[in-house]
């Protein structure tokens, strides 16, 4: 048996070879899982069915980014932090959109909505970092718990809020904005049917490692610790449906 021999085994109680047993199988599946997380999930990426191509989206938090080996890695396009809240801006935004666009990536901006500020104030923080550009992909917003503010507005205040974010952009950029809402989000508030009804806003959807049942997106995040040539540690791997 390995840890004990075959005769001592056999003078071993029913119930202690039954423990023994559940022990030995929790530590090989924990050794499994292990090296899954290791190896599997960061080099996991979906096939691409016609016309999708992958992508990641990137902030501060990863540091130098080497974009010409992104580009390498069979990564085609790129969303870049600008902004957060009424003032913050990422400071690697102007770095990062430049050096993606040299590598020949299609680069986009998003803006990291927050619960404590006007949606106007957040708008114009946006559009002051991210000003229109029509050879850019489409301005995204990011709305999510983590890293938020500790208040928790009613789902009217979050909506109204959004939307004059939204219909700012879009009337600067004069193109529809991009949503990306987490799950928990909207479960809480049910925002993403309600702001994007009766518009041409696209959704960017998380869905992490299977591939969305309705194919209602413009962008799945598939992975948030996916592993790709030039950044270093984990980073948001994309797919961008065909057309996007």
């Amino acid at each position: 048996m390995g840890i004990v021999g075959p005769l001592r085994w056999r003078s071993l109680s029913r119930p202690f070879r039954v423990l023994l047993a559940v022990v030995v199988a929790s530590g090989v599946l924990a050794a499994l899982a292990l090296l899954g997380w290791k190896f599997y999930v960061p080099s996991h990426r979906p096939g691409l069915e016609a016309g999708e191509r992958y992508g990641i989206d990137v902030s501060s938090h990863q540091g130098i980014i080497d974009w010409t080996a992104v580009a390498s890695d069979d990564v085609a396009f790129a969303y870049v932090k600008a902004s957060e809240g009424g003032d913050f801006v990422d400071v690697r935004f102007e770095a990062n959109l430049r050096d993606a666009q040299r590598a020949g990536l299609k680069v986009g901006a998003y803006h990291f909505f927050t619960f404590c500020r006007s949606g106007q104030d957040q708008a114009e923080n946006f559009l002051r970092v991210a000003p229109p550009d029509p050879t850019m992909l489409p301005p995204a917003v990011d709305v999510e718990f983590a890293g938020n503010c500790a208040e928790r507005p009613s789902a009217t205040e979050l909506e109204n809020e959004l939307r004059t974010f939204a219909a700012t952009v879009e009337r600067s950029w004069n193109r529809p904005l991009l949503l990306y809402v987490l799950p928990d989000v909207e479960r809480k508030y049910g925002i993403q049917q309600s702001v994007m009804e009766g518009s041409e806003r696209a959704r960017w959807t998380r869905r992490l490692f299977r591939r969305p049942s309705r194919k209602n997106w413009s962008i799945w995040q598939v992975s948030a610790w996916a592993k790709v040539r030039g950044v270093a540690g984990g980073v948001d791997l994309n797919v961008g449906a065909a057309g996007f």
